[in-house]
């Protein structure tokens, strides 16, 4: 028998056990989340669990029939499909539903389909397409295109306004830097992020200068730290490089202050002009700015402390007294990992965590003994993908990231995450059994 009549003997059963395994815990978890004594069966339509009942049933047939589709197929129709998806995105700006502030959604009877969601697995393809197409990503050209692909459906997404969604797309660099992009733009990202951060923190600052009545703002401190940085950097090569090499290094070095200076002042820009109220405050809660308990900090304060309550073998299912009394609000979605901690506490978040990282870490494995290049890479796209949602929603509910509502894969309710997730993991699955006899 060849290798391509036996792609059903070569499907990846580990990530298909994992898959079922997390969407039957997060299925139980919102049954517990959103339990209601008067609707207790698990199929009640009229409550999150037994919507996600249905979900569930849409998102297995679909992945099964992912299964049956020859991967060539998704491979020719990348770019289709994610025009498709483009279109979608323009659609929900003028007809979809508003729903706290956000287009973002189309109302389908009591059900809500979110396009935004499905860009994940459609850039994830077309990026794919485009990349396998390279020989390395080195060129000006390629990193534009491979940019355009990326931040196109961002664009239409930050008009709903969906910031948290459109921020997955960051997950794309680390793709870009696997397939050839400087580890120096990698670096620069950070770099940025940390300047971001800190210009935000030192912004409001003001600092009493000694033996005077004038005083200095934490942002012309911060710009001066960065002058010290430059005045050491430039002594280090005075001393350490070679003449002919000190003039290029120089301009660098003048080119970086500059730089960094319009940055700073781009922040202080997008912070204050770009930025909804909301955005900008709970930014400043996260970073420590802004005391608001009450308000903007409840979310994760009640959090922290559900999670908290449950010890390290938690209060048991169906038993969790801050979730049983809707002390978190959205339990049932953003914040479903503290309704993990209180009823099964340590031991039971760890579980998940380290499910979630396997299934990461498998499909990191997948990717690595592809002689595909399309899936190798598209394979990369998908464990990204996966690798931001787990870091930023287990981060927002233990408060070490912003509240920007990105769901915790396979376990928040919405029937939208659930199919792109789906979906994502069932290309990658039907891509995986034909690894032997593909090679494009």
């Amino acid at each position: 028998m060849s290798a391509r009549e036996n792609v059903a003997a070569n499907f990846d059963r580990p990530i298909l056990i994992m898959y079922l395994l997390l969407m039957f815990m997060g299925w139980a978890n919102i049954y517990s989340a959103a339990y209601d004594v008067d609707h207790a069966s698990i199929f009640d339509q009229s409550k999150e669990y037994g919507k996600q009942a249905v979900w569930m049933g849409i998102s297995l047939a679909l992945g099964a029939s992912m299964l049956l589709i020859r991967g060539e197929v998704f491979r020719d129709s990348a770019y289709t499909i994610y025009v498709v998806v483009i279109l979608l995105l323009i659609a929900v700006l003028l007809f979809g539903k508003e729903v706290k502030g956000a287009k973002a959604w189309f109302a389908i009877g009591g059900f809500g389909i979110q396009p935004a969601e499905f860009a994940k697995f459609a850039t994830a393809l077309a990026l794919s397409r485009y990349l396998s197409g390279l020989k390395a990503l080195v060129d000006t050209r390629s990193r534009v295109i491979s940019t355009a692909l990326i931040l196109l459906p961002v664009a239409f997404i930050m008009l709903q306004p969906d910031t948290g969604t459109s921020l997955v797309s960051g997950a794309f660099i680390l793709v870009l830097y696997r397939e050839g992009l400087s580890g120096n733009v990698l670096l620069l990202a950070i770099l940025a992020g940390v300047l971001s951060v800190l210009s935000l923190i030192l912004k409001e600052s003001v600092f009493d200068l000694p033996f005077t009545d004038a005083k200095l703002t934490g942002q012309y401190l911060l710009l001066g730290a960065i002058a010290v940085c430059c005045a050491l950097a430039w002594w280090a090569v005075r001393n350490l490089v070679v003449k002919r090499e000190r003039k290029r290094f120089h301009t660098l070095i003048a080119m970086g202050f500059i730089s960094s200076v319009v940055f700073i002042s781009s922040v202080d820009y997008v912070f204050n002009n770009v930025m909804a109220k909301h955005q900008q405050d709970r930014i400043l809660v996260m970073l420590g700015q802004m005391e608001d308990p009450q308000g903007l900090g409840y979310n994760v304060k009640q959090s922290q402390t559900a999670i908290g309550s449950g010890g390290f073998a938690g209060k048991g299912y169906l038993e969790g007294t801050l979730t049983k009394f809707k002390y978190v609000p959205m339990q049932s979605t953003d914040f479903i990992f503290c309704t993990v901690g209180e009823e099964w506490g340590f031991l039971g978040t760890s579980f998940v965590v380290v499910l979630l990282t396997a299934l990461i870490l498998r499909i990191i494995q997948i990717s690595d003994r592809q002689r595909s290049r399309f899936t190798r890479i598209y394979a990369y796209c998908v464990a990204s993908i996966f690798f931001l949602h787990l870091m930023i929603n287990v981060g927002m509910t233990i408060g070490l990231a912003p509240v920007i509502g990105i769901p915790l894969p396979f376990f928040s309710y919405g029937g939208s995450s659930m199919i792109s997730f789906t979906i994502l993991l069932g290309i990658l699955v039907r891509l995986d059994a034909e690894r032997l006899s593909t090679l494009r």
